[in-house]
């Protein structure tokens, strides 16, 4: 059976909280997208055949899982690494997606991430996977999940609190600009256990009222000026938690777009995703030209290239389909 998956980005809007001094650390809130997405056409083989490495990894990993022979991968469409859309757990995802059902076999993706070492901070990724929508997730218990995650195998994927479907008519402004990757892997760590371990407690205190008073009911009433300027309230007071490591509240030059964009009236809630660079905007379908223009503008008044999407939310998870 030959199958295709197809996964769509996230946007990770930020953490509820970083402090140890709470009971329950990170939880997740951020939203998946339409594009830029991951495309892989899968068969069964006896061996692992794919041209993408890290695909070819995850393909291996996942093999390994389930107990079954080989995959022969193409990737349709990859996701840019590193710069904040959710490439390493969507590519993952997408892999063991594309492998189990190959082979006929029925799994939990959620139940499985972590043997891929994904979902182990934030479940965002894992959620919008499944689903999509707009996800706040459970976060961890702080006793179990200080600054570092437990072994392998002794933890979960985070619970999905709050999910909602987003209007149709929503776009969501993504600007790629030209910079070094955002943080991952062991460099990441690194920057995250420092973040944790001088979190202000504070500050969560704010992220929660923010949530509850003002985001979830935004979002659970499709009120897009309330839902963007909760949105860039929460990310700018995560970027209070990152300033030390990232070089400010939002990292170099995702700042300088955000100070842009948000002088124009045609984009809300401008923020950075994850670690950058990628920054991100809130418009609607009647708007949504005025707002590319803008980003482009926004790119070179600070003299930087890059790429500029307007694409819609997505409310339903990844699509997997038979091909005959």
């Amino acid at each position: 059976m030959r199958v295709r998956v197809d996964a769509g980005a996230r946007l990770h809007v930020g953490f509820q909280n970083l402090s140890l001094a709470h009971e329950r650390l990170y939880g997740g809130v951020g939203v998946a997208l339409e594009s830029p997405e991951v495309v892989l056409e899968a068969e069964p083989t006896d061996r692992i055949v794919c041209s993408d490495a890290l695909v070819e990894a995850y393909a291996e990993q996942s093999c390994d899982l389930l107990g079954v022979g080989g995959v022969s991968i193409d990737v349709i469409e990859a996701l840019p690494r590193h710069v904040g859309v959710g490439s390493g757990t969507q590519t993952a995802l997408a892999a063991l997606a594309a492998v189990s059902r190959a082979h006929g076999v029925t799994v939990s993706v959620r139940e499985l991430a972590p043997s891929l070492n994904r979902g182990g901070r934030s479940g965002v990724g894992v959620a919008t996977f499944e689903r999509g929508g707009f996800v706040v997730d459970a976060g961890h218990p702080t006793e179990r999940f200080t600054t570092a995650p437990p072994a392998a195998g002794e933890w979960t994927v985070p619970a999905v609190t709050a999910r909602h479907r987003l209007p149709d008519e929503w776009r969501f402004l993504i600007v790629l600009p030209e910079a070094n990757e955002g943080r991952s892997g062991e460099n990441e760590e690194e920057s995250m256990r420092s973040v944790v371990e001088n979190a202000d407690p504070s500050v969560a205190d704010s992220l929660a009222t923010l949530l509850i008073r003002r985001l979830l009911p935004a979002a659970a009433e499709g009120r897009l000026e309330a839902f963007g300027d909760a949105v860039g309230d929460f990310g700018r007071l995560n970027g209070a938690w990152y300033a030390d490591e990232q070089g400010g509240v939002y990292r170099p030059p995702a700042g300088r777009l955000i100070d842009e964009l948000t002088e124009s009236p045609a984009v809300r809630g401008v923020g950075q995703s994850s670690w950058g660079p990628a920054v991100y905007g809130i418009t609607d379908q009647s708007l949504a030209e005025e707002a590319r223009d803008t980003a482009a503008a926004a790119l070179s008044s600070i003299d930087v290239e890059g790429d500029v999407r307007i694409v819609r939310p997505r409310n339903d998870g990844a699509r997997i389909t038979e091909i005959r």
